[in-house]
């Protein structure tokens, strides 16, 4: 069986961490994306065909499969014109049953393992997979008729769902698939979910439950889901590489993995779980309260502490607080720096995106910030920030609203150089 996972798309609500796209964000010293591929692998799915975006480089990334177990094929999309002219680009290298994937299901270990053991139960044409949502507005959601899919209806009005489960971004088909979308009397962005309800009027249709879920990577603040799921994973082995160097006094709680040539000075404490990639430099008197990921060659100055955040490779920060964040590759923090992760009310903290103000559904949420991002000494941002790729934050500034890419704040104009 085949399997064809769908990694192209602008990741335009994934800003400010879409300079490549979203599954390419490295956890546990990988990308998203081969953690995907990983548990198909696992599942003897080792025919995978990737369709990314024009300009993508997840091609050059991820090679030609070996080392994740399998081959890989890619084909790209050159327009972002929706899941289902993805799906489309794929056709000629399908050869029969085949699973579709969204990139970010690190769980595919377990999920497809159910998958495949529900279509040779019920001999399905079609095998969604599914989980409850006290939303189902937000959603793809399933439309039942004695335990069959029938239908997925997509952001039903509030009072009108036809049940309380939603799509999570796997799926079954037989190869005939393809004819009902070519037969579509009208392609658009939303058009695979068309493909599928005609073809559930004609064909059977099976449900696998998830009681959890790996959020299909629509906001940035998803990251922390994802992660839970890979420390909760057989991926995640806590351990201290024989290359590592651990300073004196250093406590190590819960399950801890620190890598090769990764240095721990003299005095830290980290409560797991948490992950240390090669390279890294904790800096004395840290702190690190897991869930942490921080990818390799971080460094950190003396008394850091750094709680439920992500690092991508390269950062490097002074003393400071960083909670509940996400921080992009080579960006450079001055001392002082504070990051607010709660609301002075308490309530759930909210995020601009696209113009739109969005409830995260998360007491605590620090900031984001792309790549490259810098910070001078004693700055600051406020819950739900979002900080663009380049951006620079000038010293004493505490940053109250997004900043765009490639832009500098000052809390006061910087002075001016006499004449």
């Amino acid at each position: 069986m085949q399997a064809v996972i769908i990694a192209a798309g602008e990741s335009s609500r994934f800003w400010p961490l879409n300079q490549g796209h979203k599954s390419q964000v490295k956890l546990l010293g990988k990308p998203i994306i081969a953690w995907t591929i990983k548990g198909l692998a696992e599942n003897n799915i080792t025919d995978i065909i990737v369709v990314h975006g024009a300009e993508s480089t997840i091609p050059a990334e991820l090679g030609d499969g070996k080392d994740l177990g399998c081959t890989i094929f890619y084909v790209p999309q050159e327009r972002p014109l929706g899941t289902g002219n993805a799906l489309w680009q794929a056709r000629d290298l399908v050869r029969g049953p085949f699973l579709v994937v969204w990139p970010s299901k690190v769980n595919t270990k377990t999920m497809v393992e159910a998958m495949l053991l529900k279509q040779q139960q019920e001999g399905a044409d079609m095998v969604m997979v599914g989980t409850e949502t006290a939303t189902p507005w937000d959603y793809g959601v399933a439309r039942l008729e004695a335990n069959q899919v029938r239908e997925i209806v997509e952001n039903p009005a509030r009072g009108k769902e036809p049940s309380n489960i939603r799509t999570v971004g796997a799926y079954f088909f037989k190869q005939d698939f393809f004819s009902y979308y070519a037969g579509l009397s009208h392609h658009h962005e939303a058009d695979f979910i068309d493909a599928i309800n005609w073809y559930l009027k004609e064909k059977t249709g099976s449900l696998v439950m998830l009681k959890g879920d790996v959020p299909a990577l629509k906001y940035p603040w998803e990251l922390f889901s994802v992660l839970d799921a890979l420390f909760a994973s057989s991926y995640f082995q806590p351990g201290v590489a024989p290359s590592a160097r651990i300073g004196a006094n250093v406590v190590m709680a819960g399950q801890v993995y620190v890598r090769e040539n990764a240095v721990i000075k003299a005095n830290c404490v980290i409560e797991g779980p948490a992950y240390i990639g090669p390279g890294c430099e904790i800096g004395y008197n840290n702190v690190l309260r897991g869930p942490v990921n921080l990818e390799q060659n971080i460094k950190t100055g003396a008394f850091c502490e750094i709680k439920h955040s992500i690092f991508q490779e390269g950062t490097h920060t002074h003393s400071g607080y960083f909670g509940n964040s996400i921080i992009g590759s080579n960006c450079r923090f001055g001392a002082g720096f504070v990051s607010a992760n709660k609301r002075i009310d308490r309530g759930t903290v909210l995020c601009e995106v696209k113009g739109k103000r969005l409830d995260t559904r998360l007491q605590n949420l620090g900031f984001v910030a792309g790549s490259e991002a810098r910070f001078g000494i004693h700055a600051g941002t406020m819950p739900g920030i979002l900080v663009g790729s380049r951006a620079v934050v000038g010293p004493n500034t505490h940053v109250m609203e997004n900043v765009p890419d490639n832009i500098t704040v000052f809390a006061a104009p910087p002075l001016k150089k006499k004449k």
